[in-house]
Formats: structure tokens, C-alpha cells, sequence
């Protein structure tokens, strides 16, 4: 065989290629299930940390278990639902914003109920777009339904020292005590621009060169809120 021929280079390239497409598809494939264990142990870690509880990977699943009593799913009117086979931590928030094929009847919004010794806790997921894709975050409420328990945020794209420390605690923790209604009027919470007067009950100081990452913040939490303020408003426990 004329190894120098070019039908021999062809030839092989091409077998070169096929093998290596099968090895690297049969490498995804056998890892799938761990990558899908992963990204369901991530987002336990999220959900719990909205409270203030930090899980590692391995004691995640056990945390998650012992403190998050009760998940509900509510459509697009703020009433809750329930779908056959669906649960509410099955909802991809980021994957159902960023679908434009999805009709509002055909969204899904999970509540998960956190509960300790101090009481109970609402836990909301929500999606949005920052300055370079997306950001999504969990915020918890008090039994009031009304007052910022915690948060936090994450991305993917975001310019490090900029809007990405949306991530980061010295953000998240402007959100506590803050609230989302004024009397019976739901007003969520405005991300403002850093150097602008953000002392009120429902106004955060923003991130200083992030201004467009803060502003998705914003509008991620009104446009997401808006779904569950039916909800809050017929809770026996919510003070508005």
C-alpha cells in the first residue's frame, strides 16, 4: 500500500476522525449520568444557601431532605398546579426563560417552604439576562411573604469585578430585611445605580460598573415576583 498516495490520507483521516468522534460521543454518554448528579447537587446547594445554609456535595442531598418540608408549583396566574410527573424541582428556570416557543399556560413556577427552628421560609427561582447571558438566583422570604430572608445569584458570562459579583455575599446581603410590597401594592425591589439614594425598604444599592448586570437583577425579581404575588397576597400568614 502506497502510504504516500493521497486516497491513503484521505482514508485514514477520515477512519482517524470516526474513531475519535465514537470515543469522545461513548465518553459523554457513560458521564451523562454523573453530570446530571451534579447540576441536581449544585442547585440544592443554591436553594439551601438562600437561607444561609452552606452544604458541601456530599451532605447537600441530606440537608436538602431535612429542611426543605414542602414544593409547590404554580402557573402563570400564581395559583398552584399540579402536573403529572413533574415536579417543582424539575423546573429548569433558566431553560423555561430562555424558551420563546413556551406559551405563559405552559410555565411552571416552583415555591419551595424551608423550615427550621426559627420558622418557615419561601424559596422563589428565578432567570433573567445580565449583560453577556444569563443570571438566575433564588430569594427567600419570611413568613410574611413579604420580607427578604436571603438570596443569591450566579452566572455564567458575566465581567469578572463587574457584574459578576452579583454572586458574591457583599451584593446578596443588601436584600435582607428589604421588602416587595408597600401596603397592599406589590413594588418588588429596585437595584439602583451605585451613587444614587438606595436607603428605602425596597431599593438596593447597585454594583459600581456592573450597572447593566444590577438592572437584569431587577427586572428578573419584578417580572418573577409578579407570578407569585396572587399567591403571597391569599397566604393566611402574609403581612402586607
Amino acid at each position: 500500500m502506497d502510504v504516500n498516495k493521497n486516497s491513503y490520507i484521505f482514508g485514514f483521516s477520515a477512519i482517524l476522525v470516526i474513531v475519535v468522534a465514537a470515543i469522545l460521543s461513548f465518553a459523554a454518554e457513560s458521564l451523562k449520568p454523573m453530570q446530571t448528579e451534579n447540576v441536581r447537587i449544585e442547585k440544592m446547594q443554591n436553594i439551601l444557601a438562600s437561607v444561609g445554609v452552606e452544604a458541601t456535595p456530599k451532605e447537600a442531598g441530606k440537608l436538602f431532605d431535612q429542611y426543605i418540608v414542602d414544593q409547590k408549583l404554580l402557573n402563570h396566574e400564581g395559583k398552584v398546579v399540579e402536573k403529572d410527573g413533574l415536579s417543582a424541582f424539575d423546573i429548569d428556570a433558566v431553560k423555561q426563560y430562555k424558551d420563546k416557543n413556551l406559551s405563559d399556560s405552559e410555565k411552571y413556577y416552583p415555591l419551595f417552604t424551608f423550615q427550621n427552628e426559627e420558622g418557615k421560609r419561601y424559596i422563589v427561582p428565578m432567570a433573567g439576562k445580565g449583560l453577556w447571558g444569563p443570571i438566575w438566583g433564588y430569594v427567600a422570604f419570611a413568613e410574611d411573604m413579604n420580607t427578604i430572608a436571603g438570596s443569591t445569584f450566579d452566572h455564567k458570562t458575566e465581567t469578572p469585578g463587574l457584574g459578576a459579583e452579583i454572586k458574591e455575599k457583599f451584593f446578596t446581603e443588601k436584600f435582607i430585611g428589604k421588602t416587595i410590597f408597600e401596603g397592599d401594592e406589590f413594588v418588588s425591589v429596585e437595584i439602583v445605580k451605585g451613587g444614587q439614594p438606595w436607603d428605602s425598604p425596597h431599593k438596593v444599592d447597585g454594583i459600581s460598573g456592573g450597572t447593566i448586570t444590577s438592572v437584569g437583577v431587577g427586572e428578573m425579581m419584578e417580572r418573577t415576583l409578579s407570578v407569585y404575588v396572587p399567591y403571597f397576597k391569599s397566604n393566611p400568614k402574609a403581612s402586607l
